[in-house]
């Protein structure tokens, strides 16, 4: 089923010694840039205050042709990074706080998260950026709270997140949140990334990735658990399969994951539940017995809890067809 909904449009912000890296990050994600295997989702423009040629750090230039005008019809306008040793224009900033009276999202990725606090758009409220910048930010921005132990912070109008691999997390979040799950999962598989990091996952931590190798109890664990999501899981029983006991299973788990085996736990049956939902025909009460949550009234729960709407809500929004 084609999908009718309108395209977004995404207002990306370059400037001068931008990394190409960061700057890459949205127009891949959200326009497919580069990829010949994926159809980009949003129609996406880079704008400058100055177009023109303008230097990265890497070393050579790139020529951009639009100006600030390009976020006065956006969707989304997108800081990608930015140089905390420099103060942003009220140019700029004044055209960051018009988009977002106008009902666009602002999204300040790693270090554009400066920008964000800047503009006054999230005063009052918290925002995310990369770990190391975090204290300069909060003693620069005294209006608003600096995590700098997540991985991105979504306040509905204003998206933040901490660098590098965490935009593209962030991106990915945006696109699920837009466009669902599958259309998420496809994007992911093609950037051969993981599909699903969640934005309360600590920006640095041990081992994030799976891995069922027989001197890897934890990543074995996970893979048990994701394997029985219909059954009743008590942490016993989860920490027995190998061979760990309660204490030591649940301290090993958060070590690695930055999370309880519980949180994971409903984190794992969320996201069955989501893609259930999209992408199959199975009742709700089906889809809630299926990604283990026992009754359609605990799935309504949780879901609403974490994704701001119902099971049939989500379903109606994202539905997909095989095809």
């Amino acid at each position: 089923m084609p999908d009718s909904r309108p395209r977004l449009r995404v207002a990306v912000l370059a400037f001068a010694h931008i990394s190409p890296f960061h700057l890459s990050v949205p127009t891949l994600v959200f326009g497919g840039a580069g990829l010949d295997s994926v159809e980009g989702l949003y129609d996406v423009v880079v704008c400058a205050e100055t177009p023109g040629s303008l230097p990265t750090g890497a070393g050579y230039s790139i020529t951009v042709d639009t100006g600030l005008d390009a976020m006065t019809d956006a969707d989304l306008v997108v800081i990608p990074s930015w140089r905390p040793d420099t103060d942003p224009s009220e140019e700029l900033l004044d055209a960051v706080r018009a988009a977002h009276a106008r009902g666009a999202r602002i999204v300040g990725l790693c270090l554009g998260t400066f920008v964000v606090a800047a503009s006054g758009v999230a005063d009052g409220r918290e925002v995310s950026t990369h770990w190391a910048a975090a204290p300069r930010l909060a003693a620069r921005e005294a209006n608003v709270r600096v995590r700098e132990d997540v991985l991105w912070s979504d306040l509905g109008d204003v998206i933040t997140s901490a660098g590098a691999a965490a935009a593209l997390d962030c991106c990915l979040h945006i696109v699920r949140s837009d466009h669902g799950s599958l259309a998420a999962a496809a994007l992911a598989r093609s950037l051969v990334l993981a599909p699903h990091r969640t934005g309360s996952q600590a920006q640095y931590i041990p081992a994030p990735v799976v891995a069922a190798t027989a001197d890897d109890p934890i990543g074995r664990a996970m893979l048990w658990a994701r394997e029985r999501l219909a059954t009743t899981i008590d942490v016993d029983s989860w920490a027995g399969s190998v061979h760990l006991s309660r204490r030591t299973f649940t301290r090993r788990f958060r070590d690695r994951t930055a999370t309880s085996p519980q949180q994971w736990l409903l984190d794992q049956r969320i996201e069955c539940a989501r893609t259930l939902l999209e992408g199959g025909v199975d009742s709700v009460d089906r889809v809630a017995e299926l990604a283990g949550f026992g009754s359609a009234v605990s799935l309504r729960l949780h879901f609403r809890k974490r994704l701001g709407v119902s099971p049939a809500a989500h379903r109606t929004a994202f539905r997909t067809s095989a095809a």
